[in-house]
Parts: C-alpha cells; structure tokens; sequence
C-alpha cells in the first residue's frame, strides 16, 4: 500500500538528487530512506530512480510520480489546513516566508503582536529570496509569503498591506539638497544588492533607462553590508524606509535624501490560489499592517 510517507521521502529524493542529503531533510536514516523508496517502487511495478556514484536521477517514470505525489501532499496539507480551522482565525500551524529585505524590518515588531493575539498558534518561519519563496509556495512548503509585490504568477492570490518609501542613502557630509530629483542620481555611484534579490530589480526599475553596467562596481548580500559600504564613501543606495530604524542609527555617517518622485515598493501577502481557508491570511495582514502602522506613522497603507 502506497504511504504518505513513501511520497514524502521520494519528493524530497527528486529535489535533492542524494540519498544523504534526503535523508537529512526528512530527518531519516538513509537506510530508512532508502527502503521507503524500494517499497514505492515495489507498490507502483516502476523503477522510479537510477543510481549512480554522483547521486541518483528520476527515470521518466520517476518524474510522472514525483509530479503526481507532489499534487498529493499539497491536497493533502490543504485537508489539515482545512480541518485546523476551529483552531483560531490563523489555525493552529502557518508556515511564513519572508524576503530578507522585508524580514528583520517587521519581524521583531510583528511576532510579539502574533504571540500574543494568537498564543496556540505554531508559527514557522523560513526567510528566502522571492524566486525560492514562489517554489515553496507552489509546492505547499509555505502556506504564505511576505513580499514585494506584484509577484507575475497566476497561481497565487495576494493582498497589498502598504507601500514602502525609497530614501537615498549617501555618506555623511555628501553635498545634497534636502530632496533630490531620481533623474540627477548618478548611476555609475550607485551600489546595489547583488543579482537574485528583487530590491535589486526594483532599484533598477527606479533608475529607469540607467544600464547594470553603469552601476558601482560591487555587489552585496544584505543592505547591512551594502550601507557599510555608502558610509565608507564607496557611493550610495536605495534604502526601505522600514530599514531606517534598524539600519541608521545616532552616529552612522549616513545622509538621508528624499527622492522625487517618490519612488515605493509595495509590500504584500502572498499565498496559492487554491489554498484552504484564505480569510487567515487576512487576518495574519491585519497584524503585520498594524505594527507597520504603530512605526511609520506617515506611511501609505491599503
């Protein structure tokens, strides 16, 4: 008889491609592991994997379960998902993922909000760029994500929560007026995150017509080290306004422009079209709208 386990086993050997390291994300033995799959194969008549001293790889086979058995354990979360609802407005379990440009902005504000409102809820976080967030989306790793939107995929269903203002970061004592138009930023001083982070896209997108190639010569992955960077006089940045109060403190050698226009990133709640129970999520973008609120009291919410 075919098991939710097998499936859970097979899917996490046709991402991993090595029996080790699926073993150690189903925190199994890999003899375990690896008889789980012996008996699927045994349950379907197919040889599912082929095994070689590199790792292993699906057969064609293979890759129509690992399809079919991914469909069944999303269906499957989606009946617990549902189940959980006299657990609270947001259940008993969520799984969250959120971008690192976003996560230890709100975070730190939101979760104590979330624990106290909803203190049987199991939260899980997972942070991850947007393309690796999308993944976990669509195969039901997460149940919701936190980002920039929009997000271009059909599949999900999202919520905007507010927009989130670009200021211009520059060393202390740059020579700038108090605003600062985005058409006399210069291009060729300009440091970004590095490529896979979408600030960095939406950096660009600000810059308009301005090439990558006229950007300064670095690359980073946190607006940490990037703003390290503006404050040493290597040249400046695009920062969040929710980064301010972690990222700029009393003494950091950082000058602070607006931007006009007023450029923004909208930040919202993302989640699959099909998922179960869908007003939590509403509820989760309440919280996380709030704290946003109680911070930014100038902010442009939706």
């Amino acid at each position: 008889m075919i098991t939710l386990r097998q499936l859970q086993y097979f899917q996490a050997l046709g991402e991993c491609l090595h029996f080790g390291r699926a073993a150690e994300a189903c925190s199994v033995t890999q003899p375990a592991l690896s008889m789980q799959i012996k008996e699927l194969e045994a349950d379907l008549g197919v040889t599912l994997i082929e095994r070689r001293k590199s790792g292993v790889q699906l057969t064609s086979e293979g890759r129509e379960v690992a399809r079919r058995a991914a469909q069944i354990l999303l269906d499957t979360k989606d009946l617990r998902d549902f189940a959980a609802e006299r657990h609270g407005p947001l259940g008993r379990a969520l799984s969250l993922g959120v971008i690192p440009t976003i996560a230890p902005y709100i975070l730190p504000r939101a979760l104590p909000e979330l624990q106290q409102r909803y203190p049987e809820l199991d939260l899980t976080l997972h942070e991850a760029q947007t393309g690796r967030l999308l993944e976990q989306l669509a195969g039901g790793a997460l149940d919701v994500a936190l980002l920039a939107l929009p997000a271009g995929d059909d599949r999900f269903t999202s919520e905007i929560l507010f927009e989130d203002r670009f200021l211009l970061a520059m060393p202390a004592g740059a020579p700038a007026p108090r605003s600062m138009h985005i058409g006399d930023l210069r291009a060729d001083k300009l440091i970004l995150l590095e490529e896979g982070h979408c600030l960095r896209d939406q950096a660009l997108a600000v810059c308009g017509a301005v090439g990558e190639g006229a950007m300064a010569k670095f690359g980073a992955t946190s607006l940490t080290t990037v703003l390290q960077m503006v404050a040493s006089g290597y040249g400046s940045t695009l920062l969040p306004e929710m980064a301010v109060p972690v990222e700029v403190r009393a003494g950091t050698p950082l000058t602070l422009r607006h931007l006009e226009p007023e450029p923004s990133r909208t930040i919202g709640l993302l989640w699959r079209a099909s998922a179960p129970r869908q007003e939590r999520f509403g509820a989760l973008g309440d919280v996380i709208r709030g704290v946003w609120r109680k911070g930014n009291p100038g902010y442009q919410a939706h």
